[in-house]
């Protein structure tokens, strides 16, 4: 949960995809300071530092070496074509030494393929875009596929599922290490949702909202349910709140969120107790209350099941020094 990352590496070969090369320079190249966010030593790498072609018929030049990343606490790997084939031995290389030194190492979009030419996936819970799916399960039979998460983590090896999901992964990633007050502030500045977990849906079936505040029931209800975090609430409160039958207001609830009730309440009263921990100086008994749990034990509980740490660690690492 808190291990630290002050130097980011993307690391680049073949052809890039402009998008996902965007997102890691967006989030973790890109001075925040004004923002309050510490930034990081930052660097896109290609082996010798040579040219590299996008995917939009540009080129990318200015490049530092491999031997950058190889110092990195965070190395990102972005789509690199192709797919069908290994990227070259060297970014091989630092991808799998990368992991051994304990640094963490990410994978975005396609660019999850590089890490299991690697070896990075074989055991490990991991996802990928649904459109390669099949392709990859046949490359890599020993990977344990999530088709549907947005992000997934497992031992220091983190995968996104389509490019956009490289932002909820980075945005993971900044919470991780910089604290949740960071990640939503950095959200803010790039006019995005603060927190999608890895564990909502890349797509659902059914017709949906490209937003959630296109589903104006749904909506109310968050805004409604954001005012009582403190509260116990139950489906059948917010069923009813919304107008709808049980079933129905579930239905309408993933297809808007991507997630459950209980789910998304779960990692919201999280959030406040993170931003608690972070900036104010009540005690974990006062946070739990404030945060809808019956006692410091059961906020613990949450903590630890779902944030890594405890609450105390997590204040320890992440408080203002004005709080």
């Amino acid at each position: 949960m808190t291990r630290g990352v002050n130097r980011v590496a993307v690391v680049v070969a073949g052809e890039v995809s402009p998008f996902e090369l965007g997102v890691a320079c967006e989030v973790f190249g890109t001075d925040r300071t004004a923002d309050g966010i510490e930034g990081w030593d930052f660097a896109v790498c290609s082996p010798g530092g040579k040219v590299v072609a996008s995917w939009s018929s540009f080129t990318l030049g200015g490049l530092a070496p491999l031997s950058v990343a190889r110092e990195a606490d965070l190395v990102i790997i972005p789509t690199c074509a192709p797919r069908s084939e290994p990227p070259p031995v060297e970014v091989l290389d630092v991808v799998a030494e990368a992991h051994d030194r304990d640094a963490l190492v990410a994978g975005f979009c396609a660019g999850v393929f590089t890490l299991g030419y690697a070896g990075l996936l074989d055991d490990r819970r991991c996802t990928v875009h649904w459109f390669y799916e099949q392709q990859f399960r046949r490359t890599f039979p020993r990977a344990k596929v999530d088709p549907s998460a947005l992000y997934a983590e497992d031992d220091g090896v983190l995968t996104s599922a389509g490019t956009v999901a490289a932002v909820d992964l980075c945005l993971h990633l900044v919470r991780k290490t910089r604290g949740v007050a960071a990640a939503t502030a950095l959200a803010r500045r790039m006019v995005t949702a603060p927190h999608r977990t890895g564990g909502q849906a890349q797509f659902v079936a059914a017709p949906v909202p490209e937003d959630v505040s296109d589903d104006a029931v749904v909506a109310e209800v968050l805004e409604w349910i954001e005012r009582r975090l403190d509260q116990p609430i139950t489906v059948a409160e917010l069923a009813q709140r919304s107008g709808l039958g049980e079933r129905t207001f579930l239905r309408r609830f993933a297809a808007a969120t991507g997630s459950t009730p209980h789910r998304w309440l779960t990692e919201r009263r999280l959030d406040r107790a993170q931003h608690l921990l972070e900036t104010t100086g009540l005690g974990v008994d006062d946070i739990a209350v404030a945060c809808g749990y019956g006692s410091a034990a059961a906020l613990r509980h949450q903590f630890a099941r779902l944030r890594g740490t405890s609450p105390s660690q997590y204040r320890t690492t992440f408080a203002r020094a004005d709080s």
